[in-house]
């Protein structure tokens, strides 16, 4: 087990690390800029009060709810108030790609990903609470690191949301056409932004047209195709210029930008200022 100021910002150091939280200090990591997450993290708020977003969404995340941060996700904390107390669960990124996932698994992966907060009942919250301290309590005193037992635990997890999605999620789930495609899009985006800028990339892995996927993106979001992979993209952008002191030309060449002066010229369309300019603020817009 580590303490609460050894939690890394991106992935985690060993297979899997248990913990609790009863200050709202750590969070206070993710509050500045947004970051990827590497790890798979399990997160179980028994009390608290927390706005945050995973891939652009914005989720609030209360008393008895569980939280999942799957690997690959962009997370960041938009406001803390009161006291926190959550119990957290999480597996390294090196570790979760050694564990070969079921369809089953899968199906409850994707439940997840349309679904990454989730209330529950009091005796489901109850039961988790207690197996979550009882984990702890167990991994603080023998210090387990045996592979197999941590594989089993993963997947123990994982099956044990399945079940409590299955009893929380709501019984009108089936999604609209519209819904599915708008889902699928903000995975691949999530998936491919760095690379693919180009809407046909996308359509044509979906198997539509591009102007079926604009007029369906647009419908259901508001936004054009071209502003949800730009969001992505100075997402990931401000994430390094606030959280790294990679050079801008490094930042830019990471992002498939041939150079920094085109860049600079896309990011300040999108934000207003340039890219050194955001960096110097003192506080992110």
């Amino acid at each position: 087990m580590v303490t609460e100021n050894e939690i890394p910002k991106i992935d985690l150091p060993e297979d899997i690390i248990t913990g609790k939280l009863l200050n709202a200090e750590i969070l206070s990591l993710y509050t500045n800029f947004p970051c990827r997450i590497k790890a798979e993290i399990f997160v179980f708020c028994r009390k608290g009060n927390i706005e945050a977003s995973i891939n652009l969404e914005n989720y609030h995340i209360g008393d008895n709810q569980i939280a999942t941060v799957l690997p690959g996700n962009i997370l960041k904390i938009h406001k803390i108030e009161g006291e926190v107390e959550l119990y957290f669960v999480g597996f390294s990124s090196q570790f979760v790609r050694s564990v070969s996932p079921v369809k089953s698994v899968l199906d409850i992966i994707h439940a997840i990903r349309r679904m990454p907060v989730l209330q529950l009942k009091d005796d489901v919250a109850d039961a988790i609470y207690e197996n979550m301290t009882s984990l702890i309590r167990t991994r603080e005193q023998f210090q387990i690191t045996n592979k197999n037992f941590n594989r089993q635990l993963l997947l123990l997890i994982v099956y044990g949301l399945g079940v409590a999605y299955e009893k929380e999620k709501p019984k009108t789930e089936q999604l609209t056409p519209g819904e599915r495609i708008s889902q699928e899009f903000s995975q691949l985006v999530i998936d491919h932004y760095v690379e693919e800028r180009n809407v046909s990339f996308y359509a044509q892995k979906l198997g539509i047209t591009p102007a079926y996927l604009s007029t369906v993106i647009k419908q259901m979001t508001g936004k054009t195709c071209t502003d949800i992979i730009g969001d992505m993209v100075i997402m990931d952008a401000k994430a390094q210029l606030k959280s790294t002191a990679l050079p801008i030309q490094e930042i830019a060449y990471s992002l498939h930008f041939p150079n920094v002066s085109f860049f600079g010229k896309y990011f300040k369309r999108h934000v207003g200022v340039g890219p050194l300019e955001y960096r110097n603020e003192g506080n992110e817009e």
